[in-house]
This record gives structure tokens, C-alpha cells and sequence, in this order.
């Protein structure tokens, strides 16, 4: 009898070590080859629903951050697909009006021109390199001020753009956990296990523009908004706010988080700067008329993938 159960011992575990070995041989490769052929082919075939990019001229001579004019619209926001957290509740239907927002997170390189200007402190990148990386280790109040000196510049009204326009121009029409689908694929953006060769920030515009222009709404850093923070949805999440007395809303995810937590509907909460916050700006936005020069509205198809191992 022993005998027997011995033997019937060792024939299961057999079995199960082949079947494991098929599983993880066949099964779980075929699955992500598909999942990936699927993410591919939905960034490849990216048809921008907004083209007009403008830069407004600032006084030095330069020209300010590249912005995307996002359309008038409405859309169903919070945790659709109900794997998030209760504080991505309740889902709801929120109407947008438009304005424009920043393609790229400010990069050390802008915001440094802004604290060089203004005699402000200039952040620090803990040892990772300034340029085009998305600026770090700044608080709301910084983003803030960075959007009152870019209004002065260029007379036009910058801001921190809201939560509620943040994930708007973030899901860019489509209702999925990514703008690209459900899945987080391999390397499509910058996070702990999106499949990037980066454990830090990388430079903005390192992976594939979403259906609205916009690069880097997944991972990379989290992104300040002007929106206080509450436990659920009641209203706060389409507002500004006028100060951070309280907790303020931050989106995105970063370079430090895991993919669920860089979902567009992932939201998260902050009062203080560190090395993985960073900010996109937004403005009010019309459109411009003939005998309104200091805007340049022109199109230009987003650059569908431009990730670059030698980056």
C-alpha cells in the first residue's frame, strides 16, 4: 500500500513539473507575445484626436513649454474597471471644456530657467542629470510658481491643470486601465515592472504620445495638479485650489511604482516634495484669432514610439 502511494506521489509531481514546465514554456510566452503584439499594433496605429501644438514666445526671446490643445468633451472618470482602490470612487461622468496642457513634464532644463530668473533654489537631481529630465524634488508651491512666472512671460494663464482635466487628457477617449489598452505590456513607460531598463527618471518623450499628444502620463514621475485631495469624488477634483493648506492630488505614478499604480485612474496624495514628484502645466486656452500673433497653433503628428535603447 505504501508502495502504491509512493508511487502515486511521485507520478503527480511528475505531471505537475511538466505541466508547469508547458505552462511557462508555451502558455505564459504565446500570452505575452499576443498581449504585446496587441499593445504594439494599438501604439502604431496611435491616430492622434488632436493635432494643434502651439509654444507661446516668452520675453527673453525663447519660447515657452510645447502644449496640446485637448478638445471640449466628457468622459467617465475614476476606476472603471474596479481593480483600484475605494479612492478612485465613485466613477462619474465629468464634462471638460477646452484648454491646453503640456505634451512633456517640465524639464529641469525649463524650470531652471525659471529659477535662474527669479533667484529661486534650484532643485535638486539627486545625481541623475538635469536637461530634459522631468524636474524633481519641488513642491506644489514651486509648480505654482513656475505657472505665475510662465504667465507673466507670456501673458496668457498657465496653471497646474485640474484632476478631473488631468485623467481627461490622460485617457485621451478611450476607457481602458492605459490609453493603450488593459495590460501594461513591456516597456511602453517608465515604472517598477513596466519593463523599462530605467531605475530613475528617464528623459521626457522616451516612449509613445497617447491618442491626444501628451508622453509620459504613465510613469516616469507623479504630476502635481491643482486639485485638493479627497478620500472620494465630491466635486473638489474639477476645482483649483487657492492653496495646499491641505493634502494635494498627484497622477501618473513614477519611476518607483508599480503599473497598477500608474493606471490613469490611479490617483495619489501629497504635501511635500521628493524625488519622485514632478509637474505638467496646463493653460486656458482659445482659439486664437488672426490678429492674435503671439500664438503659433500649428499640426504636427505626435511621434508614435521614439524609445531609443542607446537613450
Amino acid at each position: 500500500m505504501a508502495r502504491v502511494f509512493i508511487a502515486t506521489f511521485i507520478a503527480s509531481i511528475t505531471v505537475g513539473g511538466v505541466l508547469l514546465w508547458i505552462e511557462y514554456n508555451y502558455f505564459i510566452p504565446l500570452y505575452t507575445l499576443t498581449t504585446q503584439a496587441a499593445i504594439s499594433s494599438a501604439i502604431k496605429n496611435n491616430t492622434p484626436k488632436s493635432s494643434k501644438f502651439f509654444r507661446d514666445p516668452l520675453k527673453n526671446g525663447k519660447n515657452g513649454p510645447e502644449m496640446a490643445v485637448i478638445p471640449t468633451g466628457h468622459f467617465q472618470m475614476g476606476d472603471i474597471q474596479n481593480v483600484g482602490a475605494k479612492w478612485e470612487q465613485p466613477v462619474h461622468t465629468v464634462s471638460v471644456a477646452g484648454f491646453a496642457i503640456g505634451r512633456y513634464e517640465i524639464t529641469f532644463a525649463e524650470y531652471d530657467q525659471f529659477a535662474l530668473a527669479t533667484g529661486s533654489e534650484l532643485p535638486e537631481d539627486e545625481g541623475w542629470g538635469r536637461g530634459k529630465r522631468p524636474v524633481i524634488n519641488i513642491t506644489w508651491q514651486d509648480a505654482v510658481e513656475y505657472t505665475k512666472w510662465l504667465s507673466k512671460q507670456t501673458g496668457q494663464k498657465y496653471r497646474l491643470p485640474t484632476e478631473a482635466e488631468w485623467e481627461y487628457a490622460a485617457r485621451a477617449t478611450t476607457n481602458t486601465k492605459y490609453w493603450w489598452g488593459n495590460e501594461i505590456g513591456d516597456n511602453q513607460g517608465n515604472c517598477d515592472g513596466c519593463g523599462s531598463r530605467w531605475d530613475k527618471t528617464t528623459k521626457v518623450g522616451s516612449f509613445a504620445a497617447n491618442y491626444f499628444g501628451l508622453y509620459d502620463t504613465v510613469g516616469n514621475v507623479y504630476e502635481w495638479t491643482c486639485s485638493e485631495y479627497e478620500p472620494t469624488y465630491n466635486g473638489k477634483e474639477q476645482q483649483c485650489a487657492k492653496s495646499n493648506e491641505k493634502l494635494m492630488v498627484i497622477r501618473s505614478g513614477s519611476w518607483y511604482s508599480l503599473p497598477n499604480y500608474t493606471r490613469v485612474a490611479s490617483r495619489f496624495k501629497s504635501k511635500s516634495s521628493d524625488f519622485t514628484i514632478g509637474f505638467r502645466i496646463a493653460r486656458e486656452y482659445t482659439k486664437p484669432s488672426d490678429d492674435r500673433p503671439n500664438i503659433q497653433v500649428y499640426p504636427i503628428k505626435p511621434r508614435l514610439y521614439n524609445y531609443n535603447r542607446n537613450h
